[in-house]
C-alpha cells in the first residue's frame, strides 16, 4: 500500500461505515484494518491481525457498541502506553464508561460520533457533523477536533456525552422509531404524494439499511431513549383520544 510514510492509525472492525471511515482517512493515514469477516482493504486500507492493528499510535473502535466491551478486552494486551483511543458509536455514555473501565491509565480516549453514516454520506462527507466527546484527555480531545474540522472539512461541536446522548434521544431516537414503524406500513403511496410526504420518505430511506445493532445502541444503550420513546407515545395516545372523543 502507498503512503507508508504516513502514521499508522488501526481501525478495528471494517464494516460498511469502517469501510467509509477508510476511504476519508488514507489520505492522512496508513490504515491498518482488523475485521475477521474482512477479505480486501478496497484499496483503502491494509488487512492485519488483531494485535498488529490494536498496537498503532491512534486506534478507531468501529463496532457496534454491543460488541465493544468484548472488544475492549481484546485489544487491550496489544495497545501502547500512550494510545489514543476512539469510538465512533451512536451513543456516548456507555461507551465512555466501558473505555473508561476497560483501558489502562495512559492511554487517551476521545468518543465521536459521527452524524453521517454510508447512505446519507455516499457522495462525500464535506459539511455534515461530528460530535467530539472528551473522556480521557483534554488535549487529545481538541486535537481530534481540530482534525475533523480541518483535514476533513466537518462541523465539528465538543460535547460531554451525557449531554450528546440527552441530545440523541430525541434527535435519533424519534427519527428511527417512526422510520421503523412506516417500513413495517409498506407499501406506502409513491403516485400522490406531497412534498412534505417525500421528505418524510427521505428520512426513512436514510436508516431504511442501518443494521439492527444500531437500532438496538440508538433505542436500548442511550439512557435517555426510555423516557423520550414514553412522551412521545403518551402524546400520540392524547393525540388519538381528541380525535375519538371528537
Amino acid at each position: 500500500m502507498a503512503g507508508a510514510s504516513k502514521p499508522r492509525l488501526g481501525l478495528i472492525g471494517f464494516g460498511a461505515f469502517g469501510r467509509l471511515t477508510a476511504r476519508h482517512l488514507a489520505a492522512s493515514f496508513q490504515v491498518i484494518a482488523h475485521d475477521p469477516a474482512a477479505t480486501d482493504g478496497e484499496g483503502v486500507a491494509t488487512l492485519a491481525d488483531l494485535a498488529t492493528a490494536a498496537a498503532c499510535p491512534v486506534l478507531i473502535l468501529a463496532v457496534p457498541v454491543g460488541a465493544l466491551e468484548e472488544t475492549l478486552a481484546a485489544i487491550t494486551p496489544h495497545l501502547r502506553p500512550d494510545a489514543l483511543v476512539i469510538d465512533v458509536g451512536s451513543v456516548k455514555v456507555k461507551p465512555a464508561r466501558a473505555m473508561q473501565a476497560a483501558l489502562p491509565p495512559g492511554v487517551r480516549i476521545v468518543g465521536t460520533h459521527p452524524l453521517f453514516g454510508p447512505q446519507s454520506a455516499r457522495d462525500g462527507i464535506a459539511g455534515f457533523r461530528i460530535a467530539v466527546c472528551e473522556v480521557r484527555g483534554a488535549k487529545a480531545a481538541r486535537r481530534v477536533a481540530a482534525f475533523c474540522r480541518r483535514a476533513l472539512t466537518l462541523k465539528v461541536f465538543q460535547i460531554s456525552p451525557e449531554d450528546h446522548d440527552r441530545e440523541a434521544a430525541t434527535v435519533q431516537g424519534l427519527t428511527h422509531l417512526i422510520a421503523r414503524v412506516l417500513l413495517k406500513m409498506e407499501p406506502l403511496p409513491t403516485r400522490m404524494t406531497t412534498a412534505s410526504f417525500e421528505r418524510l420518505m427521505q428520512a426513512v430511506d436514510m436508516v431504511r439499511h442501518d443494521s439492527p445493532a444500531v437500532f438496538h445502541a440508538i433505542e436500548r444503550d442511550n439512557p435517555y431513549a426510555a423516557g423520550v420513546r414514553d412522551r412521545f407515545f403518551a402524546l400520540a395516545e392524547t393525540a388519538r383520544g381528541e380525535l375519538d372523543e371528537g
